[in-house]
């Protein structure tokens, strides 16, 4: 008989969010985070983790070092009360990522690393690119990447380049997790700005959608049939999305903006490795996808997705000590978590 022993069994949620270069000052976070008994991890209880990547945040303001922007800001004020604590935020110009946790566990996270790459202007730029936060989690080797690729309809040849040169030039320090894909799980998610293939209008696609033709509108999904053909992001796995385009809609309603295309340039993707460990299973299941219109600041929608992270050993008891051990390496020293809370100050 085959006994399991659970070394993680965690819930975690990530969230994109093009926002258009708007202040968060105005906004009510809770239903977007869950925190109204909405959640969709097991038991309907909080998530563990949080992950929330930001495009087109402002850069206007006057920058201060050791001050977080103002989203970070708003999401730790919104998390507060519920035991949560800030792992690591990593910003390049608009795009932005934050990692939010549980205090409880904060002991089994280690070697905690920020990445960024420049894609825009030929890699001079920032206003494209990506910036991820790598850790151990448990034992395992996991990486957030969050991207912000070449708009337009016409720019697909710039967002297969765009996806490649992160992939090549993130490097992180970690023994054996030197980049993107040697890591155990990886999430990517963000502006993607993926397109429709074709000639349909922008009034056809909005017909389709208003009839929830989701599905044959995601045939010319360019970002699956890149998948399918191996050009970008085929290591990855995306749940097809049951919602409707999220780009682009004139700010402040649910009207699509005819003078582009709807399509779904808001994405989050997954990858795991599941048996690469003797007698370790990893696994990832998704458990929700979703975007959130009543947030109708941008001309982008929110999305959504919660996974179920989950590090399981067969007929045999590890620590996450251990598995860190195997997985990392016996001799690599652990970067200290970052234990503060983003400041809760004005903005």
């Amino acid at each position: 008989m085959v006994t399991t022993t659970a070394i993680a069994d965690l819930c975690i949620f990530l969230l994109t969010w093009n926002v258009g270069t708007h202040s968060p000052r105005t906004q009510e976070l809770s239903s977007l985070l869950s925190l109204n008994g909405t959640t969709t991890c097991p038991d309907n209880q909080l998530p563990d983790i949080y992950v929330i990547g930001f495009q087109e945040v402002s850069t206007t303001q006057v920058l201060k070092i050791f001050q977080d922007d103002p989203w970070v800001l708003k999401i730790a004020s919104t998390l507060q009360d519920h035991q949560f604590v800030k792992v690591d935020s990593k910003q390049l110009q608009g795009i932005l990522i934050t990692m939010f946790a549980q205090h409880k566990h904060i002991p089994h996270m280690k070697n905690i690393e920020s990445e960024a790459t420049r894609t825009g202007l030929g890699g001079l730029w920032g206003n494209k690119g990506a910036v991820s936060i790598r850790l151990s989690l448990y034992g395992t080797g996991v990486v957030f990447v969050c991207s912000h690729l070449a708009a337009h309809d016409d720019k697909l040849k710039e967002r297969i380049e765009d996806y490649h040169q992160i992939v090549d030039n993130h490097k992180y320090s970690a023994q054996g997790y030197r980049s993107i894909f040697d890591h155990d799980f990886v999430f990517w998610f963000g502006d993607l700005n993926f397109r429709l293939s074709g000639v349909m209008s922008a009034w056809d696609v909005r017909t389709d959608v208003e009839n929830a033709r989701y599905a044959d509108l995601l045939k010319l999904d360019q970002l699956n049939l890149l998948r399918e053909k191996g050009n970008a992001f085929s290591l990855l796995e995306e749940q097809q999305p049951d919602f409707p385009p999220t780009f682009k809609f004139n700010e402040g309603t649910n009207d699509y903006d005819l003078k582009r295309r709807p399509a779904w340039c808001d994405r989050i993707l997954h990858r795991v490795q599941s048996n690469i460990y003797p007698g370790i299973t990893l696994s990832a299941n998704q458990l929700s996808y979703q975007s959130h219109m009543d947030y109708m600041l941008s001309d982008h929608r929110p999305v959504s997705a919660t996974f179920s992270y989950k590090v399981e050993a067969a007929n045999q008891t590890y620590t996450d000590e251990e598995l860190h051990e195997m997985t990392h390496g016996a001799a690599s020293t652990p970067a200290a978590p970052n234990l503060f809370n983003a400041e809760l100050e004005q903005w």
